[in-house]
Parts: structure tokens; C-alpha cells; sequence
């Protein structure tokens, strides 16, 4: 068999079978296909039963790879491209990960949830990340044409909006925003997968009746998008991952403390969560962990 970057060999067995190798160095992803018998004779007939000129052809296989093939004296050369899955993580610096300070980090990070859903999917999928600390999603969806779709990705996690409620925005008027970018997606046949925005934790002890009131209102509408987020989820037939329900306290309906880094952004155990949530719910069908 004869492999390069990017490439690889076919030659036709013992058994009359033809062997596919494939090798993907610049993604680190290697597989050896075997190509059934009736495929290895189609391929091994003359040039001009397949209107074929000069012994080279580019031909299409089930998946949309593209496959070309050139005969040689005594064996098939095949060269193959795979493109991976591509799973990318979108969003604001929940999605970058971002932590700040703290006394056991006092460098802070980040740990975007992107690099932990890698790990689970494994090498078979590519994972990459694409989160701006501060952007609302207006911004995120003025990006989304360049930073997603051009990326041609199979699906999109998309979570943000957490911004946009620090700024005392709407409900309706974030959502408006995500449907946008829900939409095109959908539109490129890119599969969105959208998150719901965790909660915050506050510390209004002491604050008295206009502190607990304040709370009290930033979480009704946290609550609202994270309702309008899984109501279009539902209706266009979406996964939906409620990253809310499962980072609150319970008793509260604030973030809850070993997920809170600074209030408002996760700990690493948090990301670590989220990565998990999407591919239990998500992923791990499509994508499931090979045995060692």
C-alpha cells in the first residue's frame, strides 16, 4: 500500500477483495476500509466500459467523499480525502471557558467545555471552539456567517445570552437573535444544538428587600429565554441541552456553588459537565467511545 498526508493505497487481495487504506495525518486519523467484492470487480474493469480516459477517474462515494482512483499494472491506487465530523462550541466566554482568579487559580484560564467534549468523542470527531469573552448575541450572530458557517461544521452548539441579560435585555429580543443564527445553520445543513444559559449566584445576604427583588427579577427572565430556547428546541425537532436545570441550586434557583467560579462563569467541574451533557445526550449515539 502506498500512503501520504492525506492519502492512501488500495491494492486487490488474496481474495479478490479490494483493500483500502486510508491515512489522515493532518487530523490524526488512520482507518483501513475493505471494499466488497462487487465494488473491487466494478473497479477493476477496462477504461472503456467506464468512460474513463487515460486509466484516472473522480468518483463519489456514499458519504460525499471525494474518491479518486488510478489503475496501475497489477493493483487499484486509490487517494482518499476523509473530512471528520466536526462538532464546533459558539458563544461568549462560557464558551472560550473562562475563569477568573481565584485563591486555589490566581492566574485564572480557561477550559472551554469544547476541549473536555473532545476528549469523549474522540479522535474520530474534531471539536473546535470559537467563544469571545463579553459578546452579546447580536454580535455573535454578525460573526456567525464567518466563524461558523464558512467553517462548514456537521453541528453547532450554540449558548449565549448571558451577556445580553447583564445588560437588562429581553427575553424575546435575545431570542430573536439566537433564531437567527438557529436558522442559518439549519438553512447550510449544519445541525444547531442549543444550550440553555446557566443560572448566577449572588450573594444578597444583608442586601435587604431591593437586593432579593433584583435577584428575584434576573432569574424570572433567565427563566423566560431559557423557556423560548426550549419551546423552538421542541418545535423544530432540535436537541436541546438544559444547561440551567442542571447546574441550579435547588433551593434557590442560583448557580450552584461547586459549579460557580466567580458568579457568573463555571468552574472546571462545570465545563466538565456541560462537555458531558452534550454527549450523553447528544453525541454519544453518533459518535460512540471505541472499547480498548
Amino acid at each position: 500500500t502506498e500512503a501520504n498526508s492525506g492519502f492512501g493505497g488500495a491494492f486487490m487481495g488474496e481474495s479478490g477483495r479490494a483493500l483500502l487504506s486510508v491515512v489522515s495525518s493532518s487530523m490524526a486519523f488512520s482507518r483501513t476500509l475493505e471494499v466488497p467484492n462487487r465494488q473491487a470487480n466494478s473497479l477493476s474493469q477496462p477504461d472503456d466500459q467506464r468512460g474513463i480516459t487515460q486509466g484516472f477517474f473522480l468518483d463519489r462515494v456514499a458519504d460525499g467523499r471525494a474518491l479518486c482512483r488510478q489503475r496501475q499494472p497489477g493493483r487499484i491506487r486509490c487517494i482518499v480525502m476523509i473530512a471528520l465530523p466536526h462538532i464546533l462550541c459558539f458563544g461568549d466566554s462560557l464558551t472560550a471557558g473562562f475563569q477568573s482568579p481565584t485563591g486555589d487559580k490566581p492566574q485564572g484560564g480557561e477550559t472551554p467545555y469544547g476541549q473536555f467534549l473532545q476528549d469523549l468523542t474522540g479522535p474520530s470527531v474534531r471539536v473546535s471552539v470559537s467563544g469571545i469573552c463579553g459578546e452579546l448575541t447580536g454580535e455573535m450572530a454578525m460573526r456567525f456567517r464567518r466563524d461558523v458557517l464558512q467553517q462548514q461544521p456537521s453541528y453547532v452548539v450554540l449558548l449565549g445570552g448571558t451577556n445580553d441579560l447583564g445588560w437588562n435585555a429581553q427575553p424575546a429580543e435575545i431570542m430573536r437573535n439566537l433564531v437567527k443564527m438557529y436558522e442559518s445553520a439549519q438553512a447550510t445543513q449544519v445541525v444547531p444544538i442549543p444550550v440553555t444559559v446557566p443560572s448566577i449566584r449572588v450573594d444578597v445576604a444583608g442586601g435587604g428587600p431591593d437586593a432579593e427583588a433584583w435577584i428575584g427579577q434576573h432569574l424570572s427572565r433567565r427563566v423566560r429565554l431559557n423557556g423560548l430556547i426550549q419551546e423552538y428546541a421542541l418545535a423544530k425537532g432540535l436537541p436541546c441541552v438544559d444547561l440551567f436545570t442542571a447546574t441550579i441550586e435547588s433551593t434557590t434557583g442560583q448557580l450552584a456553588a461547586q459549579y460557580s467560579n466567580d458568579g457568573l462563569h463555571l468552574t472546571t467541574g462545570g465545563y466538565r459537565l456541560l462537555a458531558q451533557l452534550l454527549y450523553d445526550q447528544v453525541f454519544a449515539k453518533a459518535f460512540p467511545r471505541v472499547q480498548e
